[in-house]
């Protein structure tokens, strides 16, 4: 038997192969897309710290025989393995650093809209099956069991462009990272008093087996830096702001031209702020930047789009289909398909391929986003939108890469016909509430627009609004669509915590509400 280095696993499979076990060719596969019958290896012992990474085929395809015994429609098996690590750097000290691991295997069992789970961190066959004895005693049917398919191994295609895993490299070169932004930043202004940098890195190594003969793998990588600044002027104000970078990427992500820009950007967002006015309230023209300001698309949009709100009947575009619900210079995306973004995903957390799903076309409601459960029940195919935090949590849909599609306007256009309004550069996540679609959000970075340009920059301005009524006041989109690379921008729903990706080009609204000076 053939045996791998773990460096020689993660660097094929970062590649889009697939390292699994001989196993017989089954067609046909709800969410299973290109597979391949190719023997790459033989099975492994099923002693757990032999597993290399994964647990055998075999034992999945027990667990699943197991799961399905009390006669669900349908069983799956997730195992994880999670490596993280981080590094602070504080007043030009390390002042923290952590790395963990985690490690187990979820195994769930839906019949018709009841779902099943349960999991265990201790890798062994007796312990998964069971695991997938008690999903199966919630998510129990009153007819026989369907016979788990034999498993076939899924091909995947890359996504994720890096050289040298963060995970693997040297804590020292790290700390170089981190010491060169502070470097930077400490000397980009006189008035900078405080840089605090954070770096972190983690690498999910996942397999997925499904009762209907999925057999998938993915690694999955993941970094970020933030430079976050502190600045006092003479008169002894104090002003913070910060900027980041990351994504699905490797080491060389920091060259040092990168992590300069990173630096030079927090000071510079820091240092506008002792100049900032707060714009009076009152309802004005908002115009948002390409990039980051997706987080109000994401939030007060993308929410409202996912399928298990929509089956519910519990958000405003429920039930909508093929109606206009935004202006019709407005087409929204939701991809697990750009490369190197932290939102972007191979596969689901499902074992389906991901794509690009159309959401909204031309301002017509096309979908929504979908995992396996949602999309049998509605009766419309899969998206590649299941996913989990970790091997601990159930599945549900959830956004991956979100953002609206570039229009036919230029930016000096859509600044130059305002007269008076809020032009914002970056977004921080406020209060959403999906069933209505009602927002507030902060914005930490903008400016003034007055006589169609660019003013003062502002600060302490909330935008509150109504999501779906703010896309059917989109009247100008740019024609330069950019997708946020923060690494940094983490989702929450039900409790449950996923890195996603979000972007848009210029848009303007023609009429939101400021929160400012009354």
């Amino acid at each position: 038997m053939k045996t791998l280095s773990r460096r020689q696993f993660v660097s094929g499979a970062l590649r889009g192969g697939v390292l699994v076990a001989a196993v017989p060719y089954f067609p046909g596969l709800l969410g299973c897309a290109a597979r391949t019958a190719a023997v790459v290896d033989e099975p492994t012992d099923s002693a757990p710290d032999v597993w290399s990474p994964y647990p055998p085929p075999e034992v999945m395809q027990r667990t699943l025989a197991v799961a399905l015994e009390r006669g669900g429609d349908f069983a799956d098996v997730y195992f994880e393995r999670r490596t993280r690590q981080s590094v602070r750097l504080e007043r030009d000290k390390i002042s923290q650093a952590g790395l963990g691991t985690s490690m187990g295997v979820g195994v769930r069992v839906v019949n018709g809209s009841q779902t099943g789970y349960a999991y265990t961190q201790e890798l062994t066959e007796e312990s998964m099956l069971d695991a997938a004895k008690t999903a199966s005693l919630i998510a129990t049917g009153a007819v026989a069991s369907p016979i788990a398919a034999p498993l076939s191994p899924v091909e995947v295609p890359g996504r994720y462009p890096v050289t040298t895993l963060m995970t693997e490299l040297d804590l020292r070169k790290k700390i170089a990272f981190l010491e060169k932004a502070n470097h930077v930043a400490s000397k980009a202004d006189p008035r900078v008093e405080r840089v605090t940098v954070s770096q972190h890195d983690g690498l999910d190594e996942v397999m997925i087996a499904t009762s209907d003969g999925c057999l998938v793998q993915d690694v999955r990588p993941g970094v970020g830096l933030m430079v976050s600044v502190v600045a006092v002027d003479q008169d002894g104000r104090r002003e913070t702001n910060s900027h980041s970078i990351g994504g699905r990427r490797g080491a060389e992500l920091f060259t040092d031209e990168a992590i300069a820009s990173v630096a030079n950007e927090a000071v510079r967002r820091t240092a506008v702020l002792f100049d900032a006015v707060t714009p009076p309230a009152g309802t004005m023209p908002l115009v948002m930047a390409p990039g980051s300001s997706g987080i109000l698309l994401h939030e007060a949009v993308g929410h409202g789009l996912e399928a298990d709100f929509n089956r519910r009947g519990l958000t405003g575009y429920s039930n909508r289909v093929g109606e206009k619900v935004a202006s019709e210079l407005c087409t929204v995306v939701d991809t697990g398909l750009e490369e190197g973004d932290q939102g972007s995903l191979r596969v689901d957390d499902e074992g389906t391929l991901t794509e690009r799903t159309v959401l909204i076309q031309n301002g017509v409601l096309e979908g929504y986003m979908q995992d396996r459960l949602n999309a049998r029940l509605m009766g419309v195919p899969l998206t590649g939108n299941g996913r989990r935090q970790s091997f601990k949590h159930p599945v549900m849909p959830r956004m991956r890469v979100t953002y609206l599609e570039p229009g036919p306007h230029e930016k000096d256009e859509i600044i130059a016909s305002v007269d008076r309004g809020i032009y914002a550069v970056a977004i921080t996540s406020g209060q959403v509430d999906i069933t209505s679609g009602d927002f507030t959000f902060y914005v930490n970075h903008g400016y003034l627009i007055e006589k169609g340009k660019i003013g003062p920059p502002i600060k302490d301005v909330n935008l509150i609004g109504n999501g779906p009524q703010v896309m059917t006041r989109i009247t100008m989109v740019g024609d330069d669509l950019e997708v946020s690379s923060s690494g940094f921008s983490i989702c929450g729903k039900r409790g449950q915590r996923v890195p996603v990706g979000l972007g848009q080009p210029h848009i303007k609204v023609s009429a939101i509400t400021v929160g400012g000076v009354a």
